[in-house]
């Protein structure tokens, strides 16, 4: 009887203690990893809440970049911090969904290093090609390619990129094949595009848009599910035969592995808060065509699991393998 006494009051100084921590969290600066250079996505979403952190819970929050090795060595990094809410990463679906499938190792475990605390965002591609291509519908450009197998070619933003995988997907369901221009980034692809050196690309939807407004690019398609409301006149990619096709790209919030659940809590109830505020939605998600899927921590999980399994299929039958 003594002994479970000893084990009861230790679990309920351990639940104190917890619960204690997420009532004084943050007690130091927080960090947000980020593993991309300055200036893209990732590193926007990191700084926009970096701020709204800071804002809400008078703590400083920064953003330290970590680019590199496909988001290996970021992931590493976070991976290795301590579990206390400190140190926080913005992963994108390459970290978790693409590389177990790219690499034969890893330096980190994509499952048990981290703690999902919330989805943030989904970001839909745009199919756009060269305005010197006779095409103007994925019909036509599945025509042209069935015509001339092998000679159209598209850019990615890496090898196991979200625009490089895309556009697999695209060509497994379409029963065509493209001739792949792996770059180090989506804007030197996208200058490509636009220059003629080659054809067309999967990109962010706010990324597209500018450039086809500006005559620079056409516009073929949307790889979202339904038409997107902010941009209705754009066909998706499912309408021109290709049912269930998307062509997305997301990021989500985690902390280290052992991250006491009250501090994932706090954290992803203060996301919530700032995805709900109207001014947040337009001035930064109806900005750049993001959608939000913020949700619970076991959501993210879930969602990780079933992306993990549809990617690596597709890498698979590709026959995708990292340089």
């Amino acid at each position: 009887m003594a002994h479970w006494l000893r084990i009861v009051i230790a679990l309920g100084f351990a639940s104190a203690a917890t619960a204690a921590a997420a009532q004084t969290y943050p007690s130091k600066p927080i960090t947000i990893i980020v593993p991309a250079a300055p200036g893209g996505v990732t590193d926007s979403l990191g700084r926009t809440l970096a701020q709204r952190f800071t804002e809400a819970w008078g703590q400083q929050v920064i953003v330290e970049n970590k680019p590199g090795a496909n988001n290996q060595i970021a992931a590493e990094y976070v991976a290795k911090s301590v579990a206390d809410g400190h140190t926080l990463f913005i992963g994108p679906e390459v970290t978790f969904v693409v590389n177990p499938s790219l690499y034969t190792r890893l330096a980190y475990d994509p499952v048990n290093d981290f703690a999902p605390i919330t989805g943030l965002v989904t970001i839909n591609h745009a199919l756009i090609v060269n305005p010197s291509l006779p095409v103007d519908s994925v019909k036509d450009l599945l025509a042209l390619a069935k015509a001339k197998p092998g000679e159209l070619n598209y850019g990615t933003f890496g090898v196991g990129s979200s625009g490089h995988l895309n556009m697999e997907l695209l060509q497994a369901l379409a029963g065509v094949k493209f001739q792949p221009v792996h770059y180090k980034g989506a804007t030197p692809a996208l200058t490509d595009v636009m220059a003629g050196h080659i054809q067309m690309m999967f990109i962010s939807v706010g990324s597209a848009v500018p450039q086809w407004k500006a005559g620079k690019v056409k516009l073929i398609a949307v790889g979202a599910p339904q038409r997107m409301p902010l941009l209705p006149e754009a066909p998706t990619v499912a309408e021109s035969g290709l049912g269930g096709y998307e062509a997305v790209s997301w990021f989500g919030l985690l902390a280290p592995a052992g991250t006491p659940r009250a501090i994932v809590d706090k954290v992803n109830g203060e996301v919530r808060r700032i995805f709900a505020d109207p001014e947040f939605r337009k001035s930064f998600l109806d900005r750049q065509y993001f959608q939000s899927i913020v949700g619970s921590p076991e959501e993210l999980a879930a969602y990780l699991k079933s992306e993990e399994q549809k990617w690596s299929k597709v890498i698979r039958d590709a026959k995708v393998k990292a340089e």
